[in-house]
C-alpha cells in the first residue's frame, strides 16, 4: 500500500486533497524504485510494513527545518558526541530498519544518548526533534512511535494555522509541556535543549525565534 500526503505548505479551500492511494504492489515497487533514483524519497517512511510517500517538503518546509537544525548548533556547547540534522532515519530495529522507520525534520543526539547512530539509520530517538506539520499529514500519528524509541522532547510547528507545541516524554508517553499562538507573550522552554521558542510575525509569514537561555542570543527559522 503506497500512502501519499503533502509536506508543503498549508492548502487553500479550493485545493483537494487525498490521504491515501492503494498501488498493486508490482507497481508500487517500481515507483519506490524511481523515486530512490530521482531522491524524491527524502522523507518516505514506512510504518510497521506500510510505506508512508511524501512529496518532496516544499521551499518553506525545508527553510524552517535548515535554520532550525542550524539555531540547535549554535546554541549548543560542541561536543564531538552530539549529532544535529536536518532530517534522519529513526528506526526502532538494527536489522529489517527498512520496514519500520521515521524521518523527523530535525534531530538533536546529545552526548550520553543511548541510541546507535550508523549510517543508513538511528536506533534509538533523538534527545530533540521537530516536525514541522502541513495541512493533512500525520506528524501527529507518529508520537506512539516517537515515545517507544525514547524521544525526550518533540517540538511541532504548525503552518495552518500558524502554531507551536512542544511534547515532552514522562516516562511512558509524549505529553504536552506547552504551545504558543502568534501574539502570545511567555516562550515555551525546552528542558532538554538550552533554548526557548514562541512566534512573531514578519512581513513574509510568523517565523520561529530560538533564544539561547544563557546569552540570549536568537536565531528566525
Amino acid at each position: 500500500m503506497g500512502m501519499a500526503h503533502d509536506r508543503g505548505g498549508p492548502f487553500s479551500e479550493e485545493e483537494t486533497f487525498m490521504p491515501a492511494i492503494f498501488i498493486p504492489p508490482d507497481k508500487l515497487k517500481r515507483l519506490i524504485r524511481r523515486r530512490r533514483r530521482s531522491g524524491a524519497d527524502r522523507y518516505d517512511e514506512v510504518w510497521d510494513g506500510v510505506y508512508v510517500m511524501s512529496p518532496l517538503a516544499n521551499f518553506e518546509h525545508q527553510v524552517i527545518g535548515t535554520r532550525l537544525a542550524a539555531a540547535f548548533i549554535q546554541a549548543l556547547p560542541e561536543s564531538s558526541n552530539q549529532s544535529i540534522s536536518a532530517g534522519a532515519n529513526i528506526s526502532d530495529r538494527l536489522h529489517g530498519w527498512t520496514k519500520n522507520y521515521r524521518v523527523p525534520d530535525v534531530v538533536v543526539f546529545l552526548p550520553g544518548n543511548p541510541a546507535r547512530i550508523l549510517e543508513t539509520h538511528a536506533v534509538g530517538g533523538p534527545d530533540f526533534a521537530v516536525e514541522v506539520i502541513s495541512r493533512g499529514d500525520r506528524s501527529r500519528e507518529k508520537f506512539d512511535f516517537y515515545a517507544k524509541v525514547g524521544v525526550r522532547e518533540l517540538l511541532l510547528v504548525d503552518r495552518s494555522p500558524w502554531s507551536l507545541e512542544l511534547y515532552r516524554h514522562d516516562g511512558t508517553k509524549l505529553v504536552q509541556a506547552g504551545s504558543f499562538l502568534v501574539g502570545d507573550s511567555k516562550p515555551i522552554e525546552s528542558k532538554v535543549l538550552p533554548v526557548s521558542f514562541r512566534l512573531i510575525e514578519t512581513e513574509e509569514r510568523p517565523k520561529v525565534e530560538v533564544t539561547q537561555n544563557e546569552d540570549r542570543r536568537v536565531w528566525l527559522a
